[in-house]
C-alpha cells in the first residue's frame, strides 16, 4: 500500500509539457532562396514549378515518415528461396518503395537525357536537392541510373535497347527481363577488395564466348550498392585489359544471371540502401566500349555521381539548417528564444553562409553538365575541375555541418527520434563514395597536368568575379602562383583553395552582398575560428537569416 500511495492515480501527470518546438512537417523543402535563384539562373527556370511541388511534398509528413520508416527497418537479404533456390533478392520496406518511385516520376533517374529541354540535368539536380530532404540512401540507385547513360552510350546498340528503359519515368521493382518491364534502374561494380579505389587491380576476368560482344564474368565485388536494380555496369579484366560490360540480374530466357550476394554491408549510415558483396560465376556479361579502355569508358558515370555526391551533401545541410533554425526558433532559454540568442544566431548564421555556398556551387556544376552535354566545351572542361574539387570540399564540410546543426538541438539532437543522429551519420558516406578525399584530390592534380584547357576554364570562371572583393582577388592570385608547383603533399590544400575560391565568386556574383562579403572575410580573409560561429564583428547576421530561414529569423 505504501508504493501503490508513493506512485499516485494511475496514469497522472507529474509535470506538463511545454518549451518543447512542434513538429516540423509539414514544410516547403524548396523554400530556399538560393535554390531556386540558383535554378533560374542555370536556365531552368522552366521547372520551377515541378520543383516547389516536389519541395511540398518531401516536407509533408507522408513522405518524411516514408523516410523514417526505409531506416529503420533496414533491407533484409534472401539468398535462397524455402525450396532451396537461389534467389539472391533484397527485401525492403514499403516506405522505400514509395520514395524512390516518387523519385523516378519526379524525373531524378535517368529521364534528363530523354528531355532536350537546355536545363534538363539543372531541374533533375534541382530536383534531388529537395527530394533527399526524406532520405539519403534512395538517392544511391537513381544516381547511378542516371549516370549509367552517357557511359552505356558507347556501345549504341546496347544504348538502343536500355536507354528507354534507364530514362523512363515508370518504377517497375522485382527481378524480370529487362526488357519485359517499363522502367529499369542501374548499379556498378567496380572496386574489390584488394584494390579499393585503384581498379586497375581488379581480379575479375571477363571471358569471351562465342557470340561478338559477349562474355562471362568470374570474380567478386566489394561495395556494389542497390543489387536490386536491373542492370549493372562492372569492371572485369578481358584479353584486352579492363573492360567495362553491362551485366543483367536477369538473362533475356528469363533465367536468372549469376549474381550471388554473400552479404549486406553492415554501414554506418546509408541504411535503407543495401550495399553488397556479390560474387559472378560464368555471370553473362556485354561490353561496354573497346577492350582495355575500361575506366575511360566508365568514367563519364563516376563525373555524373560525383555532383550527385556534392548536391546530397548540399541537400542534408539544408535538411539540418531548417531543422536547427525550427528548434531555435521555438525554444526559449535564459529568457528569450534560441533564436534571439546572439550566438545561437551567430552559429545559424555561419551554418547558412556554408549552406548557399553548397547549393549555389552544386547549381553551378549542374548548369556546366548539362551544357557540356549540350556540346560546350569550355563548360566540359570546367566541369572536369570544378565537379573533382567541389566533391572534395563540399563533402568535407558535410559531417561538421551537420555535427554543428545537431548540436543547436542539444540533448533533444542527439536522440534517434529528432532524426539528427541519422543525417549525421550519412554525412560521412558522400565523401568517401566516388573516391575518397585524396583520390579527388589527385583526379584534380591530373586534370592540371594532362588537361591544360580545366585550368583556363577554371581561371575564366573566377575572372568574370575580378574587381568585385580584394580578398577574392587575392586568393585567385595566390591560387595561380600554388598551381605553379602543385604537387600531392600540396594537393588537399590546393584542392580546399580552389573550391573555396569558386564559392566565393559564385556569391559575389549572386548573392546579397551581407552573404558573399561574409563568405570571402571569413572562408578567404581569414577573419574566422576553427568552428561554426566565430564570424568576424559586423557581419550582418540579419540579413543572411533573413534570407535562408525566411519566415524564423
Amino acid at each position: 500500500m505504501v508504493a501503490e500511495a508513493a506512485q499516485g492515480p494511475a496514469g497522472s501527470a507529474t509535470h506538463d509539457v511545454t518549451n518543447q518546438p512542434p513538429p516540423l512537417v509539414p514544410y516547403d523543402a524548396s523554400d530556399d532562396a538560393a535554390l531556386l535563384e540558383g535554378l533560374r539562373r542555370e536556365g531552368a527556370g522552366w521547372a520551377e514549378e515541378d520543383v516547389r511541388r516536389l519541395g511540398t511534398r518531401a516536407g509533408s509528413a507522408e513522405a518524411q515518415e516514408w523516410g523514417e520508416q526505409a531506416n529503420r527497418h533496414e533491407p533484409v537479404l534472401r539468398t535462397h528461396d524455402r525450396y532451396g533456390h537461389r534467389v539472391d533478392e533484397v527485401e525492403f520496406h514499403p516506405g522505400w518503395h514509395h520514395l524512390l518511385r516518387t523519385a523516378v516520376e519526379a524525373g531524378l533517374a535517368g529521364s534528363a537525357w530523354a528531355d532536350e529541354r537546355p536545363g534538363a540535368h539543372v531541374a533533375r539536380t534541382a530536383g534531388g536537392l529537395v527530394w533527399g530532404h526524406t532520405d539519403t540512401g534512395h538517392g544511391c540507385p537513381t544516381s547511378m541510373t542516371y549516370a549509367a547513360v552517357p557511359t552505356l552510350r558507347a556501345q549504341p546498340e546496347l544504348a538502343e535497347v536500355y536507354e528507354p528503359l534507364l530514362t523512363s519515368r515508370e518504377y517497375e521493382p522485382g527481378l524480370r527481363v529487362p526488357t519485359g518491364k517499363r522502367g529499369l534502374l542501374a548499379g556498378m561494380g567496380m572496386t574489390e577488395k584488394q584494390g579499393g579505389s585503384d581498379v586497375r587491380t581488379n581480379t575479375t576476368t571477363a571471358t569471351p564466348t562465342g557470340e561478338p560482344g559477349v562474355y562471362t564474368l568470374r570474380g567478386h565485388k566489394w561495395f556494389t550498392s542497390a543489387p536490386m536494380c536491373d542492370v549493372f555496369l562492372v569492371l572485369a579484366q578481358a584479353p584486352g585489359g579492363l573492360s567495362c560490360f553491362l551485366v543483367p540480374r536477369v538473362l533475356p530466357d528469363g533465367s536468372l544471371n549469376a549474381f550471388r550476394i554473400q552479404r549486406l554491408k553492415d554501414k554506418l549510415g546509408n541504411r535503407s540502401n543495401a550495399s553488397s558483396e556479390p560474387e559472378f560465376d560464368r555471370t553473362v556479361a556485354w561490353l561496354v566500349g573497346p577492350e582495355g579502355r575500361g575506366v575511360k569508358t566508365i568514367i563519364e558515370m563516376v563525373n555524373c555521381t560525383r555532383l550527385d555526391c556534392v548536391m546530397a551533401t548540399a541537400t542534408l545541410m539544408r535538411r539540418t539548417l531548417v531543422e536547427a533554425g525550427h528548434h531555435a526558433g521555438h525554444r526559449t532559454a535564459f529568457g528569450a528564444r534560441l533564436l534571439e540568442q546572439p550566438l545561437m544566431r551567430h552559429v545559424l548564421a555561419d551554418l547558412a553562409l556554408e549552406s548557399e555556398a553548397a547549393t549555389t556551387l552544386t547549381l553551378r556544376l549542374a548548369g556546366a553538365a548539362d551544357r557540356a552535354v549540350r556540346g560546350d566545351d569550355g563548360e566540359r572542361a570546367f566541369r572536369r575541375i570544378a565537379t573533382a574539387a567541389g566533391k572534395y570540399w563540399v563533402t568535407k564540410r558535410g559531417p561538421a555541418f551537420t555535427a554543428e546543426a545537431l548540436e543547436c538541438l542539444g540533448g533533444n539532437g542527439y536522440v534517434e527520434d529528432s532524426g539528427m543522429p541519422r543525417h549525421y551519420r550519412e554525412a560521412p558516406l558522400l565523401s568517401i563514395w566516388e573516391g575518397s578525399g585524396n583520390v579527388n584530390a589527385l583526379d584534380v592534380l591530373r586534370a592540371l597536368g594532362r588537361e591544360p584547357g580545366s585550368a583556363e576554364a577554371l581561371f575564366a570562371e573566377l575572372a568574370l568575379a575580378r574587381g568585385a572583393d580584394a580578398r577574392l582577388d587575392a586568393a585567385v592570385a595566390s591560387l595561380k602562383t600554388e598551381l605553379a608547383g602543385a604537387d600531392q603533399f600540396g594537393a588537399r590544400r590546393l584542392v580546399e583553395r580552389t573550391a573555396l575560391a569558386l564559392q566565393a565568386a559564385l556569391l559575389v556574383r549572386h548573392a546579397p552582398h551581407a552573404v558573399a562579403d561574409a563568405f570571402c572575410a571569413s572562408r578567404l580573409g581569414g577573419d574566422w575560428g576553427h568552428a561554426f560561429g566565430t564570424l568576424p564583428a559586423g557581419t550582418d547576421v540579419d540579413t543572411i537569416l533573413n534570407r535562408a530561414l525566411p519566415g524564423l529569423a
